[in-house]
């Protein structure tokens, strides 16, 4: 009776959260084509339990994300994993993904292939600290948008699921959640640069040239965000929207010139080498 219960509260999950699994769904699909299936496992099960690990904690302690609470409004309607809605969780693993493959369009080297540009996703650019350092700071900027609008999810359809005990100075939401936010990126992407020089490095990743795998990865990153900021504008939150609009300019911006001069650049040296080359 237990299991059956437990496999129908994961169901309600689904019908009550499903912008959540599709968003997990993505995520998964485009991890299986630039990681392989074990990898993405791994990285999808490190990100889970190290979230939730630090939930669990800090639903208790204070440590790391700062006080507060789950209200435990939705218990009947969804799943819980003891406390903690367990499609919060699930959340960490898909944002982190997303987070790495904006980090790696950054981080990654451009090669020229067949007329178009690709990334190098060698073992040792994929897993560098500039492109893992990148990633935790996009999975931080991430919830800067984020919970901000899910704190006021009675507003809209996520429902008030959680409260702060003190009230933070940015949308209510403390410096303190932020930094744990960073905690665990920062975790997690040391946990899985460990595994990546572990015994099972020298399984094949399925293509050491990239292209639309990582751009899936990040067509992700944006479609959460706008997901997020069409919520706020929603809701008539238009200054914190505004806000997270502005946020990701320098970001976008960066993305665009550099993806620009990578492809002008090669481009520019691919068309040299041709002329130089003998008839």
């Amino acid at each position: 009776m237990e299991s059956l219960d437990w496999i129908s509260q994961l169901l309600n999950t689904v019908i009550l959260r499903p912008y959540v699994f599709i968003f997990l769904g993505v995520s998964l699909i485009a991890g299986q084509r630039l990681l392989g299936n074990l990898r993405t496992l791994r990285l999808f099960v490190l990100t889970w339990t190290v979230g939730f690990l630090a939930e669990f904690s800090s639903t208790r302690i204070g440590i790391p994300f700062g006080e507060y609470a789950y209200t435990g409004s939705t218990r009947g309607q969804e799943l819980y994993v003891f406390n903690i809605p367990f499609m919060d969780t699930l959340s960490f693993s898909f944002l982190l993904f997303s987070s790495y493959c904006l980090a790696l369009a950054f981080a990654l080297p451009t090669v020229r292939v067949g007329g178009t540009w690709c990334w190098s996703f060698d073992s040792v650019s994929r897993t560098s600290w500039p492109a893992l350092s990148l990633t935790v700071m996009f999975f931080v900027l991430s919830d800067v948008v984020i919970d901000p609008i899910a704190l006021r999810g009675d507003q809209w359809f996520l429902g008030n699921i959680y409260s702060y005990t003190y009230q933070g100075i940015y949308f209510g939401v403390p410096m303190s959640n932020f930094a744990g936010w960073a905690v665990v990126g920062s975790l997690s992407v040391f946990l899985f640069r460990l595994m990546e020089h572990s015994w099972y490095s020298t399984q094949p990743v399925p293509g050491h040239l990239v292209k639309q795998e990582i751009l899936l990865g990040i067509g992700l990153y944006y479609g959460i965000l706008a997901f997020i900021l069409g919520i706020a504008f929603w809701i008539g939150e238009v200054f914190l929207g505004m806000i997270g609009v502005l946020l990701y300019v320098p970001v976008t911006t960066l993305l665009m010139v550099k993806w620009w001069r990578g492809d002008f650049l090669l481009e520019k040296a691919f068309s040299g080498l041709s002329q130089e080359l003998p008839d």
